[in-house]
Order: C-alpha cells, then structure tokens, then sequence
C-alpha cells in the first residue's frame, strides 16, 4: 500500500488535521480528485485506516457506481442504509431513518430541502453521540441528487463533528464545494523520483537492467501508478520490450484498456484515441487541432481537462498500442481519417500523413491519394524502397481515373522490377492497358520496352514497340517513339542494324529536339564499325550536348552521349552526365528507363577504367543485391563489379559472380560480350591461357555479329593475342594484335592505342617489341588508365631487364608497384608524397597506410620486383636504414624544404620519378607528412658530408 501512496505524505499529514478538526466538532471535508488510476480509491482506504486507527471515530464508507448514476438517492440510500444495518465501522445506533424517510424519486425543490434537512439533523445526532468519518469513492458516479446532498451537508460541516471524504475523477469535471469547510486537493502524477522507486523496490538485477526499468516505468507510464505496478507485473527478463507482444503479461494492456471502454468519459476517450492515432503527429499541436482531432462536437471546450497528462501518457508506443487494441475499427478509422486531414492542412510531412492514411480500408478524396503518392516518393529519394511501394499500392486501392491510375502503376512498376522482374511487367502491362489511344499507350509502352529488355527480353520488346508505335498519328512523337525503340534494339544484333538504318534516314529529317539521339545512335554504330575516330565522335556529340531535347528522350541521349565520351576517355565527362540522371545508392536507380540503363553502364564502366574499384563496387551492388534471383540478369553490371572485386584481390567472389549468370538464356546483347571480356581477363590474370582465349574469341564472334569491331570496349583481340603468345602460337597473336592496333589508331585514344601496342609488343618480342613497349607506356602517360599503364610498365620492366637493362627495368618495375600501391590504397592521405608545385597533376598517395594494401596488381608488382631482382626491404620495416641512397637523396632534400620540381633539378630527375622515391621513403620511414622527415633521418653516416647539401650548394 505505501508503494502506491508514494509522494502523498503532505495529503495524509492534512487528512490527519482534518480528522482532528473533526473530533473537536469542527467537520471538515476533503474531495480528492485525480485522473484515473492515480490512487484515489487506495489513498481514501489509507485516510480511513489512519483517521479511524484508534476507534475513535465511525466509519460509513460508500461507492458509487455508474449502474446507479440515474437513481435519485441512490448514495444517500447507501450511506444511510448502511448505518441502519449496522455495518459502519464500530458500535452505535442507526440513524434513526426508516425506508420512507428517503425517497426513491427526485422530488420537487421544497421536499427537497425537507429530506436534506432530516438526514443531515439525523446525521447531526449520530455524530454528536459520537464523531463520523463519512468516505465516498467515485463521486463523480453519484447520482445528481445526492451530489446535491453532499454540497448541502458540506455547507453545514461547521459545527458538525463529520470529517467527509470524498474522491472524484477529474476527466468529469470538478465538484463544487464551500472552500470555507473543506479543501479539494488534486493528486497530480508520481514524480520520475517516486516512479523509480517504484521500479527498483522489486527483486534486484545488474545496475543497468534496474535503470532501464525504470527508465521504462517513467516514460510509459506518466506517473500513473495503477500502470506503473501493471507494467511491472508484465516485464519479464531481459531486453525492454518494443511493443506489447513483447511482455510477460497483459495487465498493463488491460488497466488501458479497461479505462478507455469502462471509465473514461466519451470526450477523454476520443482525445486519447486521437492521440494515440496521432503518434508523434499531434503531440505538439494545441489544444484546437486536438479537438478536432478527436471529433468533438462545436459545443465542448477546446481543451479538455488532463489533456497534459493525456499527452504524456500517450506520448510513448507502449500506451498507444494499448489504446488503439481496446478502440473500436470503425472508430479508429474516423479517427485516422480526420488525424491526417489535419495533419495535411497543417503543411506535416507527407510520410506523417500517410501513415495514417495506410491504416484505412481506402483512400476517399484525392488529397490523400496525393499523399500517399509524395510519401512514396520521398521514402525512393531516401532509398525506402519497401515502404514506397508499399504507400503506391496503397494508393492504387481508390477509386481513380484510367490516367491517375496509370501513372501511379508506372511507378510503383519501376519500384517492383528489380525486386520482381516478372511482377514489374505485369503491372507495366496492366498500365498499358488503362489506356485506349495510341498516343497514351505510347507513355507506357518505353517502360514497358525497357523492363522487357531488363529481363532479356528484346524481342518482345522490340514488337511491343512496333505495335503501339504503329497506332501514333502524332507526326513528333512517332519519331520519339522510333527513336527510343532503336536505342532498346542496341540490344539485338539483327534489330540493331536495322534501327541504325532507320536512324541515319530519321536524322537527316527530324526534329532539333529528337535528332541529337538519332545521331548519337548512329555515331555509336559507326564507331563500334571502325569508320570514326574519337576527335570526329566528338565533333558531333560535344555541340548536341548543348542543344535542346525533347524531354522523354532526355535520358537515352545522355546515356548515348555518355557512351561515346567514355570511349574517348572523357570519364569525368561521362560520369558527370550519369550522376544528373542516377541517384546515388542506396536508391535503386529506375529500370523502366532504358537510358538510364544505358547510364548505370557507363557509370559503372567509367569508375572501372579509372581504376575506382571501391566506387564501382559501392554504386552498384545494392541494384545487383536486389536483381539477384529476380529474373533481372544484368551481364554488363555483373562483370564491371566482378572485376572491380577481382582487382581488389576479391577472386572467389569475382568468379562467384560470374559464374552466377546462366549463358543459356543468353541472347545477342552487347552486355553479354562484356560477360565474356571481364571472364577472359580474369582468366589471362591467373594463368588459364585456354579459357582466356576461348571467352575472348567468344567476346570477338558476338562483337562481330554486331559490326563491332572497334577495341573500344572490348579490346578482345588484345586480350586473345597475350593468351597466344604464352600458348605458343606468336604468328597467330601478332596478326591479331596488328588488326587490333590498326582499328586502335582509328580511334586515336591514348587508351586504345597504348593497349594495342601492350600486345603488338608482347606477340612482337624483340628490339621492336621494346619499342612498342616504350611507344605504349608514353601514349599510356597521357591518358586515365592507371591499370594499363601498370600492366605496360611491368612488360617493360621485364623486357628491360630480359635485354640487358636491368637498372631501367627495375625502375619501371619500382614505378609500377608504386602506382599499384597507390591505385588500390583503402584511404589515402590527404597530405601525400607529392607537393604544392605538383597541384594540379597526378598527385600519388601515401603507401604507409595501416593496413597493408592488396590487390591483383599490388601481388603482380610485387612478384615482378622479385623475380626482377631489385632490392627490396620488408614491407613492414621503417627507420632511414631502408632507405635506398637514391631515396635517402631525395629525402634530406625534401626535409630541407626543397620543392619536388627543385629536387628534380638538382638531381636531373623527373618530378614523376622524384614522387615514386618519395612515397617509398614515406612507407619505409612510417610518415604521413613531408615535415616528418628530417626526425626520421637518423645519424647513419653522420660524419660524412650529404651529398643533398653538396648538390643543393651546386644548384
């Protein structure tokens, strides 16, 4: 008992005085009001106990109830009636009163006062005989007459020795009584202090088990202590509960409950409903929106009694659970509906709105449709995929126009297609289907196009397109129309030269907003044939770039244009176009568009030549993630991530994701000679000759089919002409990579060019094939292909060395590793190797990170310096004793302040070279920093002169 009357010690210390008063002829009342379950019926029991320990006083105690709220003096009769019978607490005569003396009706105003007046004379000898503690619990239960009655007795407690006490709930509006014989006194919630007492004074568990409960116990309870000691009963052992399924019981659940159906007022029902509906959504508004909220009528008050307490109570998930199990559907519907109708006038959040709307049985006007749609938008933008489809076909349960509907399946079709490739196309079809114009099918039929083509589908793409393309009148937009179509035949080797034809024609006539795609798709298949070179692709896509577009064919030139820049090792270029039209993960970029399928390429692709594997693998694995066992293949993605994982060192992962596409289903889509290429190079990378020939002359044959010659994307002849060579068939090799460099100088790129001449080098052999090497790794210096130029560089170190240079060659072999360190450190430092003279270059970072780097290219190198014979210390080794002379050199010049273009000069060195030698030092001396240095310098070879001080003085 005292556990439930903690923190009601200055109300027993007053009900004591008032006992006193009382005994000494001075009667007293005090009217205890609280909101349910705040312990007004324990804390009446309590004063009973204490008031009347010691005999001294008799003890009537009644309970109304709202059974008998509409029978007239159903209390009094109660009160009286139970004196009469003897059961008041302690020995005494009744009131004297017999059955007539109490009516059972209300009477009229002058018997009235009559009936008052006997019962309280009657009261008035008992009490002088001896002195009377008269409780009565739940006033606000009484009937009306008898609530009359107590006021009249209240007005004569002066000279009465009667203490009254009575208990009310204040959520029915307090009872007015003369202040002048009595005190009301309001319980207010436990404070967080009495809360956790409370919560602590159970069985003892670790520190941080007890402050958690009580932690609980506070902020779900909001001081309340019928539900503090509910919530106790249900926690069970270990983690705090999430929701009420959580708990070992369901007391807490139910003392909600039962208030809510049985004891509160309608108004305090509806407002904590509303409340609980609202969530985080209500808690801060006033009092107005919350009447409304809860569906008040226009006559009741704005704020409703207790609303404070209702607010905390309900503030936390625990209570709104509880709340919304003991409402009614049909009520919580009204409820929700009228909660985001408020929610949505009042400018909330549109993901707050709808997730109410989600909880009724079907969006009604179109506001809520509205918002549902921005919800779900918003939940793409931040990568909620589930939850956007989720609020769409929510959407798509109201009663719609075809339209409306039709462009809600659009997009919830985009959404589901990674997840489902077979579900998105049913729902692309449906929507297709909404429309009976040919002009309005033509909205959906590229979606429905692009998602076909997803899912390996061309051909039934390309026919889906001919057919409702057939049935546009609109001049305009059939030639959009063709124009998309022939972008989704880039997928077909037999469809692709066809629409290329219908190209060529289409641009010499269409429109300035439709030709630069027309022209994009032409330049592509010219360049594939080997009938342009990079600087004329450019002359045609750099000025259209600029140009306008008719906005449904926006994203399919980008996606062309931003093909043919990452040919001509534009990258940046490229990637800037792709970024504009992709969102950065985790959101899934949209399939139903086939040229931001054609973008998710190039942006893959385009980190891939830049040696960005880390970004290739972070940008796209989430797509690959949700596509895998979906039906959606996506050969080209596939191979970019597997080699971005392979040349991180990632080979079991590499080929699991390779060997996860089934060849079966394939058809004659470029993506699946880029499978082809990225299996072959990865087989060439661990010495499977055979199987790299034969998946590069496998790249060349579907190439081919597709007038592909070009090695600009998938140098295959290149590839299958170093397989030869270590196959022991040079003839063979070198006539391929002759071909190969004659289409590779047609093209013109420092890329191209510099790995045709890699393997014209290789088939080559000899003081040509040195030549070759040496033209490869300068065209390769010029252009942003790291992996190639560490490739060539090592094929000349080797070569070097093999021809009776090996001080040059293990320069190179040093220069490779390094540039391998670099291309594959997980964070370089932002202070590096390099200086402020070097800004603006090729700024290498520093190889002395924590953990050691790995990768293809980094075990390539570093097997290369071995088998080269360049001395080496251990990796892990610092101190300036593993300074080579050539980088002790360089060091105590940069250690005194010397530029790296001032080092070079001093030393008749290149600035690359200089940087190469920097970075080494700064792994073996441990340092981040150039003004590290001179303290790592020790004093090895202190007495002799510094041959950096002779040469600075020299400079």
């Amino acid at each position: 008992m005292r556990n439930v009357l903690l923190g009601r010690d200055e109300v027993l210390a007053e009900a004591a005085e008032a006992g006193e008063s009382a005994r000494s002829g001075n009667g007293r009342w005090l009217l205890f009001g609280a909101a349910t379950g705040m312990g007004r019926t324990a804390l009446l029991e309590e004063v009973v106990r204490q008031v009347a320990a010691d005999g001294g006083m008799r003890v009537l105690v009644a309970r109304c109830s709202p059974e008998e709220s509409t029978f007239p003096f159903a209390l009094v009769r109660q009160i009286f009636s139970e004196a009469e019978v003897g059961t008041g607490t302690g020995p005494g005569p009744g009131f004297g009163l017999g059955a007539e003396d109490i009516p059972f009706t209300d009477p009229p105003a002058a018997e009235e006062q009559q009936t008052f007046h006997r019962l309280v004379a009657s009261l008035a000898r008992t009490a002088g005989r001896r002195p009377v503690l008269l409780a009565v619990d739940d006033l606000h239960d009484a009937d009306t007459v008898s609530r009359r009655w107590i006021g009249y007795l209240a007005r004569r407690l002066a000279g009465l020795p009667v203490l009254l006490v009575l208990t009310e709930c204040l959520e029915n509006g307090a009872t007015a009584l003369p202040r002048a014989t009595g005190t009301s006194v309001t319980l207010r919630a436990l404070a967080p202090s009495a809360v956790t007492r409370l919560a602590l004074a159970g069985p003892a568990r670790t520190g941080q088990q007890d402050a958690d409960r009580a932690e609980l116990c506070v902020q779900a309870c909001a001081g309340n202590p019928a539900l503090v000691h509910a919530l106790l009963a249900d926690l069970r052992e270990g983690p705090l509960p999430g929701r009420l399924s959580d708990l070992a019981g369901h007391r807490y659940r139910d003392v909600i409950g039962h208030w809510l159906r049985a004891r509160a007022t309608p108004r305090s029902r509806r407002v904590s409903l509303a409340l609980a509906v609202a969530g985080d959504g209500l808690t801060a508004l006033g009092g107005r929106l919350l009447h409304e909220a809860a569906g008040l009528g226009p006559d009741s008050p704005a704020t409703p009694p207790d609303t404070s307490g209702l607010r905390r109570l309900f503030s936390h998930p625990l209570a709104r659970e509880a709340a919304l199990a003991a409402a009614e559907p049909a009520e919580l519907d009204a409820l929700r509906r009228r909660v985001a109708r408020l929610l949505d006038e009042q400018g909330a959040p549109a993901a707050q709105v709808a997730a109410h709307l989600l909880h009724i049985d079907r969006p009604g006007e179109e506001w809520m449709t509205q918002s549902l749609e921005d919800a779900a938008e918003d939940a793409v933008r931040d990568g909620r995929t589930d939850e956007a489809t989720a609020l769409l076909r929510h959407a798509l349960t109201a009663h719609l126009a075809p339209g409306r509907r039709a462009g809600l399946t659009l997009r919830l079709a985009a959404l589901e297609l990674p997840h489902s490739a077979d579900a998105g196309i049913r729902r692309l079809r449906a929507a297709m289907e909404l429309h009976a114009e040919g002009d309005e099918r033509a909205a959906v039929a590229p979606a429905l196009g692009a998602a076909l083509v997803a899912r390996g589908r061309t051909d039934t793409a390309m026919h889906v397109m001919h057919q409702v393309g057939s049935a546009i009148e609109d001049d305009e937009l059939v030639r959009a129309f063709q124009t998309t179509a022939a972008l989704m035949a880039s997928h077909d080797a037999i469809a692709w030269r066809n629409a290329v034809a219908r190209m060529r024609e289409l641009a010499a006539t269409a429109p300035a907003v439709i030709e630069p795609l027309a022209c994009g798709l032409v330049t592509e298949y010219e360049v594939g044939a080997g009938e342009l070179s990079a600087a004329e692709a450019m002359t045609r896509v750099l000025p259209r770039l600029k140009a306008p577009v008719v906005p449904r064919l926006r994203t399919g030139w980008l996606g062309s244009a931003a093909t043919l820049l990452q040919w001509a090792d534009r990258l940046d270029e490229a990637r800037a176009l792709a970024d504009e039209c992709l969102p950065a993960p985790p959101v899934l970029p949209d399939l139903t568009d086939i040229g931001r399928q054609c973008l998710i390429s190039v942006r893959a692709e385009a980190a891939l030549w830049a040696g960005d594997f880390r970004r290739v693998i972070a940008e796209n694995t989430p797509l690959l993630d949700a596509c895998t066992g979906q039906g959606l293949h996506m050969p080209h993605l596939v191979s970019m991530v597997a080699l971005a994982h392979f040349e991180l060192g990632h080979r079991a992962h590499a080929r699991r994701l390779v060997a996860a596409l089934d060849e079966v289903s394939a058809d004659s889509s470029w993506e699946w000679n880029e499978l082809r290429y990225a299996r072959a190079s990865m087989h060439l990378a661990e010495g499977s000759w055979q199987a790299a020939l034969d998946d590069y002359l496998s790249c060349g044959r579907g190439q081919s089919a597709r007038d592909f010659v070009s090695p600009v994307a998938t140098p295959w002849r290149s590839g299958a002409a170093l397989a030869l060579v270590r196959l022991g068939q040079p003839m063979r090799a070198l006539d391929l990579a002759e071909e190969e460099l004659r289409h590779a100088r047609t093209w013109g790129t420092p890329r191209t060019v510099g790995r045709a001449l890699r393997a014209h080098a290789v088939a080559m052999g000899g003081r040509r094939g040195l030549d070759s090497l040496h033209e490869a790794v300068a065209v390769l210096r010029q252009a942003p292909a790291p992996v190639e130029l560490i490739e060539t560089l090592l094929d000349l170190g080797h070569a070097r060395i093999g021809a009776g240079n090996g001080r040059k060659g293990r320069e190179d072999l040093h220069e490779a590793h390094t540039m391998a360190l670099r291309l594959l450190a997980p964070d370089p430092a932002p202070d590096s190797a390099s200086d402020s003279d070097s800004a603006g270059g090729r700024q290498p970072a520093d190889a002395a990170v924590s953990a050691p780097v790995t990768g293809r290219l980094v075990r390539a190198t570093e097997n290369a310096l071995r088998t080269g014979g360049a001395r080496r210390t251990n990796r892990g080794a610092t101190g300036s004793a593993a300074l080579t002379d050539a980088e002790r050199r360089i060091v105590e010049l940069a250690a005194m302040g010397r530029t790296n273009a001032e080092i070079g000069a001093a030393l008749h060195l290149a600035r690359r070279t200089v940087e190469t030698h920097l970075t080494n030092a700064y792994r073996k001396l441990g340092v981040t920093r150039r003004t590290q240095l001179a303290s790592c310098l020790d004093g090895a070879g202190a007495g002799t002169p510094s041959v950096a001080r002779d040469i600075t003085a020299l400079a």
